[in-house]
């Protein structure tokens, strides 16, 4: 097991998975196989179906978290060994639930809940740029072009570098923040030389929620959607909004056409007309 854990480490280090991906797929091949028992070149189809009965019944996990260990078993089983044994595996379908999308009016109140100058700029950060939470916290002052009122991410999901746009306001309170920075190279949100967590940022943005007394169940993506549903009500061009965002694929972006209120409250409905 060592060995194989050891070559399919290489193979994802060689395809340029992140460190997390790596991680993942590492784990949950390990688990598959401390949990069917057998040597590798014995896996069936049935095992995999096995595993995958373990983890939804006995495990209680959800569509989206089965998924990501079959793709890991995936990786290793067709990929790197091609037996095809996905060919005949249905995977549970995935929930599609709504993105979570604060009104501009909670946004006010969500700002103006936090007085740390770092823990308000990041809120403002990842609401006025759109960033994934772990690209927000990983800038660095060198990616910051505040006379532009532009920044890049690099590494991004997929190993993209984007550009990100900063509102006006931002780069005044960036400017303010940043007068005291030790240097380029350092951390936007830094913490005594290393980057804030993400665990750090979603608990600022929850117990920023909580002061400002909104009842939804509001996270750093829940920023992100709400930056991506204004662009659009704003009239944004969706692939504009796709660029921004650094989705791969348009259909990930349409996502937030069916959360618009804004939109929806546009639309004449027959009763009216009767």
């Amino acid at each position: 097991m060592i060995l194989l854990l050891k070559k399919l480490e290489t193979e994802l280090k060689i395809r340029g998975f992140s460190k997390k991906t790596q991680s993942a797929y590492l784990f949950h091949n390990k688990r598959f196989l401390d949990f069917i028992k057998k040597n590798t070149d014995e896996i069936e189809v049935e095992d995999i179906k096995a595993y995958m009965a373990h983890l939804i019944s006995d495990k209680g996990l959800k569509a989206s978290s089965v998924g990501l260990a079959m793709s890991s078993l995936r990786f290793l089983y067709d990929e790197m060994m091609g037996k095809g044994l996905f060919v005949k595996i249905k995977l549970p379908k995935l929930e599609k639930k709504l993105p979570t999308v604060l009104t501009k009016e909670e946004m006010k109140r969500l700002i103006s809940a936090i007085t740390n100058p770092k823990h308000n700029l990041l809120i403002k950060m990842l609401y006025s740029s759109g960033l994934r939470v772990s690209e927000c916290v990983n800038l660095r002052v060198h990616d910051l072009d505040l006379e532009e009122r532009f920044g890049i991410v690099k590494g991004g999901k997929g190993g993209k570098d984007r550009n990100f746009i900063l509102s006006h306001n931002l780069v005044n309170d960036l400017k303010a923040y940043l007068r005291n920075n030790d240097g380029e190279n350092s951390y936007v949100f830094d913490v005594k030389g290393r980057p804030l967590s993400i665990r750090q940022a979603q608990k600022i943005v929850v117990n920023a929620a909580k002061k400002a007394g909104i009842k939804k169940r509001v996270f750093c993506h829940a920023l992100r959607s709400s930056f991506a549903t204004h662009l659009l009500e704003a009239g944004t061009d969706i692939r504009v909004i796709q660029e921004l965002l650094g989705h791969s694929n348009l259909a990930t972006t349409e996502r937030y056409t069916k959360v618009s209120r804004e939109q929806l409250k546009k639309v004449k409905i027959p009763l009216d007309d009767i």
